[in-house]
């Protein structure tokens, strides 16, 4: 329990930042929910006056924030177990860039039940960083290359990347069936739609944002096709909903995938979302990065199973 209200003054490091953002970063374990509140509440306030969430804070500005009870039931901080599997997954890193290899199963946010993701923990193992924030996003089962930039102009600079197409996407996908061809562009349009459960799902909408996915077939096995996936545009779950939309869904897509013929990959020992970010590609200022991801050895030994066919893809 933080027992009195504080002032925080922005650094210059993170100035042109969301208010609600910073509030995430100096209440560690209160609730997304709880913070939103205390905005609409007025309960937080900007040189004395009441903002909204989305109000970008300034070098200088003073953030009165009030007496805020955290969780306390669930790790405000990453266990000694995860913070070693994210330090041994780093990629690359200088004074503006940490680029790591995404576990699946990490949600890269905190919120929504989830009480930190793979930024507060990178925030957490790199406290010397005033600044640290996601320039892109993956899928929480996705795993794979993810940035993340040190300073706000770098994140302003590979936002402006990833938008204006300078950054080369690649993922490696398994897809159910025979794609056909040895390359398959979809261009498709996407629109944010609510799933049964209430939860976010993408679908094609001829009035949705222009999405565009290009598939690649790397190898061809009696059931499924691996390919190489280019993005050209960042949709979210833009992969998964335009291989659905071809009726070659995802491997393991609990949300828009195949059961019945996940059940049969299940029997070759496959437990996640067969979706890695392979490599990225972008110039910066400073000179072109180039990263890549191997694939992880679950997903490998997958693929060894179906090209030996030493299980049986017909096992329930």
């Amino acid at each position: 329990m933080n027992s009195a209200v504080r002032t925080e003054t922005v650094p210059e490091a993170l100035a042109g930042q969301r208010v609600d953002n910073f509030l995430l970063r100096h209440l560690k374990g209160v609730p997304r929910t709880r913070v939103y509140r205390l905005l609409r509440r007025g309960e937080v306030r900007v040189n004395g006056g009441r903002v909204k969430p989305t109000r970008r804070l300034a070098a200088g500005d003073r953030v009165r924030i009030p007496p805020v009870r955290a969780s306390d039931n669930r790790p405000t901080t990453p266990s000694a177990s995860v913070a070693k599997r994210l330090e041994a997954a780093i990629l690359h890193e200088d004074e503006r860039l940490l680029i790591i290899d995404k576990p699946s199963g990490l949600a890269v946010h905190g919120g929504s039940g989830i009480a930190y993701g793979i930024v507060e923990a990178l925030r957490t193992l790199r406290p010397q960083c005033q600044f640290l924030d996601l320039a892109h996003r993956l899928d929480r089962d996705t795993s794979g290359c993810l940035v993340l930039a040190k300073r706000r102009s770098t994140l302003r600079a590979v936002h402006a990347a990833f938008r204006d197409g300078g950054v080369d996407k690649r993922y490696t996908a398994l897809l159910h069936g025979d794609p056909g061809g040895q390359r398959r562009r979809v261009t498709r349009p996407l629109a944010a739609a609510t799933g049964k459960g209430g939860e976010r799902m993408m679908r094609v909408d001829p009035n949705g944002q222009r999405a565009e996915t290009a598939f690649k077939r790397l190898a061809q096995y009696p059931d499924c096709a691996l390919v190489e996936a280019d993005l050209y545009t960042g949709r979210t779950h833009q992969i998964r909903v335009h291989a659905a939309s071809i009726g070659h869904p995802v491997a393991m897509d609990d949300r828009y995938g195949n059961a019945a013929a996940d059940r049969r990959l299940r029997a070759l020992g496959l437990r996640r979302l067969f979706l890695h970010a392979t490599s990225l590609a972008f110039d910066t200022p400073q000179g072109r990065v180039c990263v890549s991801a191997p694939l992880p050895a679950p997903l490998t030994t997958v693929l060894e199973r179906l090209q030996s066919g030493s299980v049986s893809t017909d096992s329930q």
